[in-house]
């Protein structure tokens, strides 16, 4: 008797171990836990990390956002779809007009008369530039959908005299040239624009009038410096690292701009593309965690610099991941120029992984306050056109869950759940490779907004639901909380015209009654919402 329970023990450890390695692991009877207390805060959740990106970039403007000929169109040329559905995703703010394409875009191009303005060769994505939509057509839709404008300036083979006349174009009331020649061409009243980056990826080779970090950051100061005596409210973005390489050094420059620009730039933007190239469920759900150690360790520098910067009131640096999403598909050779360039199709898993994403940014929430998914329509992005329609792709779900729900303060929640760890795997092309250790099954943020908890969990296991006990330290959980969650019938679902696979759910209410504990179970390969509220 003694033999045959030794026996099934190495079973059952053999079974386990086969298990850990295969990317899973065998759950403990015991529930997992989310023990939340809302008097343990992160930071105030800003609305800015629900921003998005429309860049001059194969359909992302031309037949995405903007489509004249089209009987979608309203008399302005813009796509009324896609406006409605920008509209329901609810973004905060919109970052223009690149990425790759501003470190050769000369604003001038794109205002005045349509018929006088030039036609360019476009040298980033390899098309033709019309600059039929610019400064003014961008302002015009930006205030239809109810988003801020975040300007980026040409800091490649643009100038610092260029970048100060393009904010007295857009912020001065009235007096100078640029100024006058706004309400020129139709325009009296001043944008007011209040967010600017100082270039695009300025550490990355591929960038056309590429510095080094020291010339980068001499540039940037004078023309930060032109800008701000232009307009002295704005909001300035340094060029944070995106080059992540084997043999770069993204710490090294991020640390050199820091510490040049401490005392001029209000925020440094960082850039993350993530896939799953070698077709690994739980490498992938794992990337996010990457964007967590990077925001971590760029915190620590801005930790550094602060103490000796002289920044008056305006309070400390803070994080924006401007750029950020999957991307790995259409990454080589056609995919990546002309009219066509850079057309993801996502499915469940890229869904996941977007949640992941959000859910670092609310962890992160003292130090991340801009984030903007790269893009907003057909290129890596969640809204998908043809010239009869559109559909909404995987990643539109989660994105605009969280930025109709997940706002207030963010809390250090504790998790206790199973985990796996991962072997060396590359989180996208070109980047450096990563090993990820301890990885729970369970990704969570929460939020505490007026008595109001939202609790925000991907559940990573592929095969499993994980039982949790929820948990109020502080509190009582009461009245029925709302659950919304996003799945599909396997990782791989995707949506197109006409078949929507991957949406939200509303799921039945769970009736608390003045409970310090409820449980549910969390689905296999799924993005749950939890909403409800903590009586003292």
């Amino acid at each position: 008797m003694i033999k045959i329970l030794k026996t099934r023990k190495l079973l059952l450890i053999s079974a386990a171990a086969m298990a850990f390695f295969a990317g899973t692991e065998v759950l403990s009877a015991q529930n997992a836990r989310i023990k939340i207390d809302i008097d343990r805060t992160i930071g105030k959740v800003d609305k800015n990390i629900y921003g998005s990106f429309v860049e001059h970039l194969g359909r992302c403007v031309y037949g995405g956002i903007y489509d004249p000929g089209s009987p979608l169109s309203d008399k302005d040329g813009f796509r009324n779809d896609v406006k409605q559905a920008v509209k329901d995703l609810n973004v905060s703010l919109v970052r223009y007009p690149g990425g790759n394409f501003v470190s050769n875009y000369h604003w001038l191009d794109g205002v005045g008369p349509k018929d006088k303005r030039p036609t360019r060769l476009e040298l980033a994505w390899g098309r033709l530039e019309s600059n039929q939509v610019g400064t003014d057509e961008f302002m015009k839709y930006t205030k239809e959908i109810g988003s801020e404008p975040y300007f980026s300036v040409n800091m490649g083979t643009g100038t610092i005299e260029e970048a100060q006349r393009w904010v007295e174009y857009c912020n001065v009331d009235s007096g100078p040239y640029y100024a006058e020649l706004r309400k020129k061409y139709g325009h009296p009243k001043p944008y007011d624009i209040k967010y600017w980056s100082l270039g695009n990826e300025m550490d990355g080779f591929w960038q056309m009038g590429h510095l080094n970090a020291e010339d980068y950051s001499k540039k940037a100061r004078e023309a930060a410096k032109l800008m701000k005596l232009t307009s002295p409210d704005i909001k300035l973005v340094a060029a944070g690292s995106s080059n992540y390489r084997p043999n770069a050094d993204p710490n090294a420059w991020n640390a050199t701009i820091l510490h040049e620009l401490r005392d001029v730039v209000d925020y440094i933007a960082l850039h993350i593309y993530v896939g799953n190239p070698e077709d690994n469920y739980y490498d992938f759900m794992s990337t996010p965690l990457v964007c967590e150690q990077r925001t971590k360790i760029v915190k620590g520098m801005i930790a550094r610099e602060m103490e000796k910067a002289d920044r008056g009131d305006r309070g400390p640096i803070h994080i924006a991941w401007d750029e950020y999403n999957v991307w790995y598909r259409a990454r080589a050779g056609a995919s990546m120029h002309g009219t066509r360039a850079l057309e993801e199709h996502y499915n469940l898993e890229d869904a996941l992984v977007i949640a992941q994403f959000l859910n670092v940014f609310v962890r992160n929430a003292d130090v991340v306050k801009m984030a903007n998914l790269a893009q907003l329509v057909n290129v890596i992005a969640p809204i998908y056109t043809s010239e009869k329609g559109m559909f909404k792709q995987t990643i539109y779900y989660p994105f605009q869950l969280f930025s109709n729900n997940v706002k207030g303060t963010s809390l250090d929640t504790y998790v206790d759940c199973g985990t796996y760890s991962t072997k060396e795997f590359p989180i996208g092309l070109g980047e450096s490779k990563t090993i990820q250790k301890d990885v729970p099954y369970l990704d969570v943020s929460t939020t505490y907004d007026n008595g109001e908890v939202t609790i925000c969990v991907v559940n990573r296991n592929k095969d499993k639901a994980i039982p949790t006990d929820l948990i109020s330290e502080e509190g009582k959980f009461d009245g029925d909380f709302e659950v919304y969650e996003i799945n599909g019938p396997n990782v791989k679902s995707e949506n197109d015209f006409g078949k929507t696979t991957v949406q939200t759910e509303k799921k039945p209410d769970i009736k608390v009654r003045n409970a310090a504990k409820f449980t549910y179970s969390f689905a296999p390969h799924s993005f749950t919402m939890i909403k409800g509220h903590i009586k003292k």
